[in-house]
């Protein structure tokens, strides 16, 4: 255990080394607000897209229009870096991870190879989460994002899968151990819900369609064996506003990745005419709910829940699509996906203010492409140029596949924040695994 810092410089610095008295459990929640993107310089810079890029990222808040201007993301009272490899089966790094194994790395506190789901590198055996884990304490959990809610990040809360692939009964296929023909615990989509995580909202319907093929629920979809054990099942906004506590929630707000909030014109071969973002998606259903607004939900579940028991509870909040723009290329998708974020991020701090035994911590699973690079460059892959709200050009660059092919993540540290019991653990530079560690004393889970 670091010591704490000998001074604290604001009030929620102050918070953030506040430890239990003695003889008492920690009951306060910690809530764990996840973007995927960075540059990939060596510099961290998550919490926010490349720097520069997160100036203009909020029209509804002109202090974020500037250069100068701060995010939420941007003002937490401590602040790090994590390393963020993988591994190989034999346990030797594997310097570039995807989101299974980084998110792995957090949730389990052990790495594992790409791909993997919350299990062991060589033996593929299931690791505990730190889900499992404050529900076994009493915590009530929840889990919010942009992607399907089977995707690897929300996944490695609630299920273990040899692989990431292995979303739904259909997708089974690299997965042949887990299936509960053989004795598994079943596609991810059937462990999130047999998990009994009082809060799910996400995308990702169309996995929760297929239907079971073995075991107890054969024959019924997972959405009907989530009903069948309790769930209400919400699929826009009012459904949303209109979910009750005392049963677990279910929200499938889309059949795949939640559309994105902002759209424009991708990063092209020898780069794109100066545009402005358009603030609005026409492909997005008005009756989606926000990032934003299924934080507040989830949160207002999880409290409600947990009133008259002396525990807290255990919130992850993704912020999916900022990595999945960046593999495409699209940098107002990213940009509008990071502002749609820090709004979510911003729930989770306003709560934190009033409730000052919440640890809130901001991070990333890991680095990735894009840059802001000179307006004269040339640069060899794809490129974009954006019209700023401050009226300059701003171009951003896409050089870690050749065109055409996804965007690459990358190996860089990326930046941890927080603030609240234990966010001490994230000053300097640490490892991934390291915040399982952090979450797991912040809620005292044994």
């Amino acid at each position: 255990m670091r010591p704490r810092p000998t001074a604290c410089g604001s009030a929620h610095a102050s918070a953030a080394s506040t430890r239990p008295r003695t003889g008492r459990r920690w009951s306060g929640p910690a809530i764990i607000a996840r973007d995927i993107v960075t540059r990939h310089d060596g510099t961290p810079a998550v919490g926010r897209v490349p720097a520069g890029f997160s100036a203009r990222t909020a029209p509804h808040d002109p202090a974020q229009g500037r250069a100068d201007g701060r995010l939420n993301l941007d003002t937490f009272p401590l602040t790090g870096a994590y390393t963020t490899y993988a591994v190989h089966a034999d346990g030797t790094p594997d310097y570039v991870t995807d989101s299974a194994a980084s998110g792995t790395g957090w949730a389990t506190g052990h790495k594992t190879v790409n791909g993997r789901v919350s299990k062991t590198p060589g033996t593929d055996k299931a690791v505990p989460t730190i889900l499992e884990l404050a529900q076994r304490n009493g915590y009530a959990t929840g889990s919010v994002t942009t992607a399907e809610l089977t995707d690897a990040t929300p996944a490695v809360l609630a299920s273990h899968a040899t692989d990431r692939s292995c979303q739904g009964p259909a997708d089974m296929a690299k997965c042949p151990a887990d299936t509960i023909a053989a004795g598994g615990p079943g596609s991810i989509a059937e462990q999130s819900v047999n998990h009994k995580v009082d809060v799910l909202l996400g995308g990702g319907k169309a996995r929760f369609d297929q239907k079971v093929t073995e075991g107890a629920f054969k024959g019924m979809t997972v959405t009907e064996q989530a009903r069948k054990l309790g769930y209400q099942v919400v699929t826009d906004t009012t459904g949303l506003k209109n979910a009750k506590p005392g049963k677990p929630v279910l929200g499938l707000f889309a059949s795949g990745n939640v559309p994105t909030e902002w759209t424009g014109k991708a990063a092209a071969t020898g780069g794109t005419a100066p545009q402005r973002c358009v603030t609005a998606n026409p492909g997005r259903p008005a009756a989606t709910p926000s990032l934003a607004d299924s934080a507040t939900k989830a949160i207002q579940l999880l409290e409600a829940k947990q009133k008259r028991s002396k525990k807290g509870f255990f919130l992850q909040i993704e912020g999916a699509s900022i990595d999945k723009q960046d593999h495409a290329a699209d940098p107002c998708g990213q940009i509008g996906e990071t502002a749609a974020f820090d709004r979510a991020v911003k729930v989770a701090r306003d709560y934190a203010a009033k409730h000052p035994d919440t640890l809130v911590v901001t991070t990333a699973d890991h680095g990735h492409t894009s840059q802001i690079v000179p307006l004269e460059a040339t640069p060899p892959g794809l490129s974009a140029t954006l019209v700023t709200d401050e009226g300059q050009q701003l171009k951003v660059n896409y050089s870690t596949n050749t065109p055409g092919q996804s965007q690459e993540h990358t190996g860089t540290q990326v930046r941890i924040a927080a603030q609240g019991p234990q966010a001490y653990r994230v000053l300097g530079v640490t490892d991934q695994t390291d915040l399982f560690t952090t979450v797991r004393e912040a809620l005292r889970l044994r």
